[in-house]
Parts: C-alpha cells; structure tokens; sequence
C-alpha cells in the first residue's frame, strides 16, 4: 500500500484505538482533521487487507465501525462481516448476531492530549469534545 499524509495519519488514529474500544470511520476522520473523509478512512482500511490476512499488519482495523454501532464493512475475498464481528468479541466487545452493538459502551473517548499529538488546532479540538466528549 503507497502510504501518504492521509494514510499515514489514518493509520496512527486508528492505532490509537485501544483493546476493547472502537471508533467510528467520522471519528477517525475528525481525529486526523478531515471531517468529511470517513468514506476515505473505509479506504485506507481496505487497503490493509493483503496484511490483515497474513498477520503482517499492526493496525487494529477491525476496531473501526459504523456510527451507528453497526458491523458494515462489506467484506473483501477473504476479510468478512463475521471476520470483523469474531475479532471484537475476543476484545470482550459484544456483537448481536446482526451485526450491531452499544457503540457508546465502546466508544473511544481520546484525552485532549491525545488529540494534540494529531496537531489539530484549539478550535478543531473544541469541535471533537462538543462532538464525542461532551
């Protein structure tokens, strides 16, 4: 995968979601200051699947969800639905069997810190607390 800006900060939001936790592809979006680029951030994560399947891959994908607390990847030659749905139960998160959840339960809530390593402006930063945080 050619890794750009976007990519590269893609991938370092969605390393920052921890064990048991998700986000959501907007949030990751707002994380690297692109609000409207969740669609872009579904991209870059489907990239990842030639090293998601041979266990080359350090970008915990699976952790990046619909915002409504829905499964919606739509699955590639070997990455599926129920691929995503077995690797968040094993974080402890639970999945119903069609494919939704309490995202909120789960939801990543990053510290302001976190948020400052991304180099967003004070502004922006307010944006994402009035956003997730509030």
């Amino acid at each position: 995968m050619v890794e750009t800006s976007f990519t590269t900060q893609v991938l370092n939001a969605v390393n920052a979601v921890p064990y048991g936790q998700v986000a959501s592809y907007g949030q990751i979006a707002l994380m690297v200051g692109m609000p409207r680029a969740a669609r872009q951030v579904g991209w870059v994560l489907n990239r990842l699947e030639d090293s998601a399947v041979d266990g080359s891959s350090n970008h915990p994908w699976w952790r990046i969800v619909n915002n409504t607390g829905r499964i919606s990847i739509k699955g590639t030659k070997v990455l599926t639905q129920l691929t995503q749905k077995e690797l968040l139960e094993k974080e402890g998160i639970e999945v119903s069997d069609d494919l939704t959840f309490d995202i909120e339960r789960y939801r990543y809530r990053p510290q302001i810190a976190k948020l400052e390593e991304f180099e967003l402006t004070p502004e922006y930063i307010e944006k994402f607390i009035q956003k997730y945080l509030d």
